[in-house]
């Protein structure tokens, strides 16, 4: 068996969302402003009615994470890879968290498997993952059909409590064994919870106030740890 390290990125590898990565890409290139147009119009009542209570964040989040698939309809695999390039090297380099990127690599260098885990589209996330040395991504996957993408999302959407049974699946899939008992887990919202109580130590990082509550109650490592 082997010991992992799953690392959330939003928030947690980051201080930002892949998705604005994504929507950053096709502002500046001033592509797909009628995509935009329609996702801004079916998403922000729903946000609205999150925010008033009237719907739980999964349900908003969710279609949030699946929509944006709308984006990359009729891209085939190969016109996409420049997208997953840009987002990484001209968004996300200026959004790094430096302290949770070393403990990433302090993983590896111990020989631990890194993942990451993150509602994402996962051909980004493999991107991700080649920059910053991560072992395996489970995110949420893009329907492609015949080559290109269909501008759906298959489900489950890799978000809230899907997080931890995707990741279960993916790694016995790939035939990998892993000590969750041993291994390690980084997420900065209360909404990941099943992701950080699948291993034996769980650290809220960068955690909102929510999480920072369990975590107290718990007594679960956070980081950055408070000065003073």
């Amino acid at each position: 068996m082997v010991k992992a390290a799953f690392f959330d990125v939003d928030g947690t590898l980051t201080d930002t969302h892949v998705w604005e990565g994504l929507m950053d890409y096709f502002m500046a290139h001033g592509q797909r402003r009628w995509t935009h147009r329609a996702y801004w119009a079916t998403h922000m009542p729903f946000y609205f009615l999150h925010k008033a209570g009237m719907i739980s964040e999964g349900a908003f989040r969710k279609p949030w994470a699946a929509h944006l698939a709308w984006y990359m309809r009729g891209y085939s695999l190969e016109q996409a890879q420049p997208i997953w390039d840009w987002v990484v090297t001209e968004f996300l380099s200026q959004h790094w968290r430096a302290d949770t990127r070393r403990l990433l690599d302090r993983h590896r260098h111990e020989g631990d498997l890194v993942v990451l885990i993150s509602g994402g589209p996962a051909p980004l996330l493999e991107r991700i993952a080649g920059e910053i040395g991560a072992d395996h991504v489970v995110g949420t996957q893009f329907e492609v059909r015949k080559g290109r993408y269909t501008g759906r999302s298959l489900v489950p959407i890799c978000l809230d409590e899907n997080k931890a049974s995707l990741a279960k699946t993916y790694l016995q899939a790939k035939g990998l064994e892993v000590d969750f008992q041993a291994s390690s887990a980084y997420a900065d919202s209360v909404s990941d919870l099943q992701m950080l109580e699948m291993v034996g130590v769980p650290v809220a990082t960068y955690p909102g106030e929510s999480l920072v509550r369990v975590a107290v109650e718990r007594g679960w490592r956070i980081f950055p740890e408070a000065k003073g």
